[in-house]
C-alpha cells in the first residue's frame, strides 16, 4: 500500500491526484482520531488534488465526503465554493462541518443554484437565512420557506414577506409552520395567509401555485399543533405507546414533529434531535431513540423515512436496523446525559 501511494504521489496528472485523494481520504476517514499534523497534512494533498482534478471527478468526490463529519473544514469549503453547482451542491446541502460563517460566505457570492442547495439544509440559523431571503430568487424563498428547520429574525421574516409575501406557496409554507413561529411572527404569517385566501393578490407565476387556500392550509397547521399536543399529553399518561405515534408520526412525513416528540421524552433540543434525523450519519438518532425505548418496528420506519428524504439506498435500511437492535441502552443513556450537558453549557 504505501508503495502504490509513493508512486502516486509522483503522478501529477488529473488522474492520479484523483486516486491520490481517494486514497488518502479513506485511509484518513478510518483513523478514529487523527491528529491535528494529519488532518493539516491530508487538507494539503486534497487542496493541491482538487486544484488540478476536472469537474466531474470533483463532483464523484464531493458526493463521496459530503455528509463526512471528519472531513476537514478546508476541504468542506472549497468544495461547497466550487463554482460548478454538481460540485458544491450536496456539500452545501449535507456538510455537518460548514460553520453559518462558511455558508454566509458562499450564500452572499455565488449562485441562485448554490443558494437554493443551502436552502436545503436541515437546519438553518437566522444569519444563514437573513441572506437567503435578501439576496435568494423565487425557487430560494419557495425552498426556504418550506424547510422546517430554518429559524428567522424578525428582520428576516419581514423582508421574506415583503419579498414573497403575495406568493401563495410562500404564504402557504409560512402558514404551515406557523405553530413553531414565535407568536408575533405566527400572527403576521397568519394574517397574511388568509388575505391570499379571500383576495386575488400579484403572484411570481401560477404555473407552480396549486392546491388548498393558504386559509384551510393555516388551520390545518393549527389542528396538526394541537395534536400534536394532544398525542403528547396521551403519551404521558400512558393512554398511548412511543412505538404508535411514532409510526402515525413518520407515515404522514411530519419530520418536525416525530423530532419534537423525540425531543420531549429525550430532554434533549428539538433542533438538535431535528439536526440528527436528517443527517446522513445515523447514529445521532439512533442513540436518542434507543434511550427513550423506541422498537425495532418503529425505528424501522424512521430509517425508511430518512432514506427518501436523503435519497439513502434502501439497502442501508437493514444493516443500520441491526446495528439498532444491538445498541446498548446504557450507552444510549451516556451519550444522552452528555448531549443534554453540552446543550445547556452551549
Amino acid at each position: 500500500m504505501l508503495d502504490r501511494l509513493s508512486q502516486m504521489t509522483s503522478d501529477v496528472s488529473s488522474e492520479g491526484r484523483r486516486e491520490l485523494l481517494n486514497a488518502i481520504t479513506d485511509l484518513f476517514l478510518v483513523d478514529e482520531a487523527p491528529t491535528d499534523a494529519a488532518t493539516e497534512h491530508f487538507a494539503q494533498i486534497a487542496d493541491h488534488s482538487l486544484g488540478v482534478m476536472s469537474t466531474d471527478d470533483k463532483a464523484v468526490y464531493a458526493r463521496k465526503v459530503a455528509a463526512e463529519a471528519k472531513l476537514p473544514n478546508a476541504i468542506a469549503k472549497t468544495l461547497a465554493s466550487d463554482e460548478e453547482y454538481a460540485v458544491a451542491h450536496l456539500v452545501l446541502k449535507l456538510s455537518p462541518v460548514l460553520t453559518d460563517a462558511d455558508l454566509a460566505a458562499i450564500a452572499v457570492t455565488h449562485s441562485q443554484s448554490h443558494l437554493v442547495a443551502i436552502a436545503e439544509r436541515a437546519t438553518l440559523s437566522e444569519t444563514v437565512t437573513d441572506i437567503l431571503v435578501e439576496r435568494g430568487d423565487q425557487k430560494v424563498l419557495r425552498t426556504v420557506s418550506g424547510n422546517d428547520g430554518a429559524q428567522f429574525s424578525d428582520g428576516g421574516l419581514n423582508r421574506l414577506i415583503a419579498r414573497g409575501g403575495n406568493d401563495r406557496q410562500i404564504a402557504s409554507n409560512l402558514a404551515g409552520r406557523s405553530e413553531r413561529l414565535p407568536a408575533a411572527q405566527a400572527h403576521r404569517v397568519l394574517q397574511i395567509a388568509a388575505q391570499l385566501s379571500s383576495a386575488k393578490a400579484p403572484e411570481y407565476g401560477t404555473e407552480l401555485i396549486s392546491g388548498a387556500p393558504a386559509k384551510t392550509i393555516a388551520r390545518e397547521a393549527r389542528e396538526k399543533r394541537l395534536e400534536l399536543r394532544l398525542l403528547i399529553a396521551d403519551l404521558k399518561e400512558g393512554v398511548r405507546q412511543l412505538d404508535d405515534v411514532v409510526t402515525t408520526l413518520v407515515r404522514e412525513d411530519r419530520a418536525f414533529d416525530l423530532a419534537q416528540v423525540i425531543s420531549t421524552f429525550s430532554d434533549i433540543p428539538n433542533s438538535q434531535i431535528l439536526r440528527a434525523l436528517l443527517q446522513k450519519d445515523s447514529g445521532g438518532i439512533a442513540v436518542a431513540c434507543r434511550s427513550v425505548g423506541l422498537g425495532a418496528a418503529a425505528y424501522q420506519t424512521i430509517l425508511e423515512l430518512r432514506a427518501a428524504r436523503l435519497g439513502l439506498p434502501k439497502s442501508q435500511i437493514d444493516s443500520e436496523l441491526a446495528t439498532y437492535e444491538k445498541l446498548p441502552a446504557e450507552m444510549s443513556e451516556r451519550a444522552v446525559r452528555f448531549l443534554k450537558m453540552r446543550s445547556k453549557i452551549a
